[in-house]
């Protein structure tokens, strides 16, 4: 079982409140948000991307010094929040953050999927 690959996932395939996701991104750029209210860590909004597009990665406690300017990351179990409407890559405890090798692709920060606004929309039956 440990040899079965696991399915990449491009950003541009990314939908709201997806689960689940393995992706190798490369981070864009990065900075650190000063959280309000109680002591909540650290917290960095990241702008990462593959070939496919870009998205805000939120970064939390160990994973800020991961997510780095230039550094290439494998996101394991990774998932779709929605923050005000848009999406945000995020990774919880049951997901792994790693580096990997240095990325041969080239970001297209041409598509950036969190400046998509979506809506929720509630049907009644």
């Amino acid at each position: 079982m440990a040899d079965q690959k696991k399915q990449v996932t491009k950003v541009n395939q990314l939908r709201p409140l997806d689960t689940g996701l393995n992706l190798t991104v490369k981070v864009v750029s990065a900075k650190m948000v000063a959280q309000r209210g109680r002591n909540q860590g650290r917290f960095s909004e990241c702008l990462v991307g593959d070939e496919t597009g870009i998205i805000i990665f939120s970064a939390r406690n160990d994973q800020v010094d991961l997510a780095k300017e230039g550094n290439t990351l494998v996101l394991s179990n990774a998932k779709i929040d929605m923050f005000k409407g848009s999406m945000r890559l995020a990774v919880d405890r049951s997901g792994r953050v790693e580096v990997g090798v240095a990325a041969s692709f080239s970001v297209d920060e041409s598509n950036n999927l969190s400046l998509i606004e979506f809506e929720r929309i509630d049907v009644v039956v």
